[in-house]
C-alpha cells in the first residue's frame, strides 16, 4: 500500500455538490486513494447522483447502515436512533432515499464490505461506519473512554481505526502510538452554525500518523433548492443554510449539544 496522502469522506447524505468539490480538493492535495465510509444516501436530494460520482471516481467504499437498508430495501434505515422525533425525520428521509435510489445502485450497495482493512506504510489500518463492533453505533468524543477504544484496537488488531456515523469529526491519540479517528461527514454541517462541510486528510509523517480535517466549500444555496424542489423537509434545508442541526438532536450527548443553537 503506498505512502502516499490518502482521504477518508463519510457520510455524504446525497450532498453530490459537496462529494464533487472534495474530490477536486483531495487531488488537489496530491490524493491517488479516497475511501468513503458509508451512508451515501439520506437527508440530501438525489442519491443516484452521489452514487454515480463515487463509483465513476473509483472511490473505495465500506457499507454504512443506509446502504446496507437501502441496498436490501429494509423498512427503515437503521439509523440507531431512539426519539420519536429523530425517528419520525429520519423515516421521511429514508423513505424519499428508498423510493428514488435506482436499483443497480441498490445491488451495488448490497454487495459493498461492511469493513476494510489494510497495511499503510507499518499503520494497520481498519475503516468502519459506527464503530469496529456494530455498524450504527454512536462513540462520541465527550462520552467515549481512551481506555474502550484501546480495547477496540487490541480487540480488532488496528493501529488506525477510521469511522464516521456521528456526523461530528474528532479524534483521539491511543496506547502504542495508535488513533481513533472520527473522519466527519461531507452531507451537512456539524452543528457549529458553519455552512461548510469536510472530510479528512490522513499524511504519514517521522513522527506517525497525522490526521488533518479539512473544510469543504461548496454551494450550499443549490444544495438548499433541490431539496426543495424534492419536497424534503425544511428542517432539512435550515440545517444546510445555517449550519445548525434541526434534527437528530436528541442522540446528541449533552456537552455536544450544548455547541448547538437547539
Amino acid at each position: 500500500m503506498t505512502r502516499s496522502p490518502i482521504a477518508c469522506f463519510g457520510g455524504i447524505y446525497s450532498n453530490h455538490l459537496a462529494l464533487s468539490a472534495a474530490i477536486l480538493d483531495a487531488r488537489s492535495r496530491g490524493v491517488e486513494t479516497i475511501y468513503c465510509l458509508g451512508d451515501f444516501g439520506g437527508f440530501g436530494p438525489h442519491p443516484n447522483r452521489c452514487l454515480e460520482i463515487l463509483r465513476a471516481e473509483g472511490v473505495a467504499c465500506i457499507q454504512g447502515n443506509y446502504d446496507n437498508s437501502i441496498g436490501n430495501g429494509l423498512d427503515d434505515c437503521q439509523c440507531g436512533y431512539t426519539d420519536p422525533r429523530d425517528n419520525h425525520f429520519a423515516q421521511v428521509s429514508y423513505d424519499y432515499t428508498l423510493r428514488t435510489t435506482d436499483s443497480a445502485h441498490c445491488q451495488w450497495m448490497r454487495e459493498l464490505p461492511p469493513s476494510l482493512r489494510f497495511e499503510w506504510g507499518s499503520q494497520r489500518v481498519l475503516l468502519v461506519h459506527g464503530s469496529p463492533r456494530k455498524v450504527n453505533e454512536f462513540l462520541w468524543e465527550s462520552t467515549t473512554s481512551t481506555h474502550f477504544l484501546d480495547y477496540l484496537a487490541d480487540q480488532y488488531q488496528a493501529d488506525l481505526m477510521l469511522a464516521t456515523h456521528t456526523g461530528i469529526h474528532w479524534q483521539r491519540p491511543l496506547a502504542h502510538g495508535r488513533q481513533w479517528v472520527n473522519v466527519g461527514v461531507l452531507g451537512r454541517p456539524e452543528n457549529d452554525g458553519t455552512t461548510h462541510v469536510g472530510y479528512t486528510l490522513l499524511e504519514q509523517t517521522a513522527t506517525g500518523v497525522r490526521a488533518q480535517f479539512v473544510p469543504v466549500v461548496y454551494d450550499h444555496h443549490a444544495l438548499s433548492q433541490e431539496m426543495r424542489e424534492e419536497n424534503l423537509p425544511e428542517e432539512f434545508i435550515e440545517t444546510i443554510q445555517t449550519g445548525w442541526w434541526t434534527t437528530c438532536l436528541e442522540i446528541l450527548p449533552s456537552k455536544e449539544r450544548s455547541r448547538g443553537k437547539y
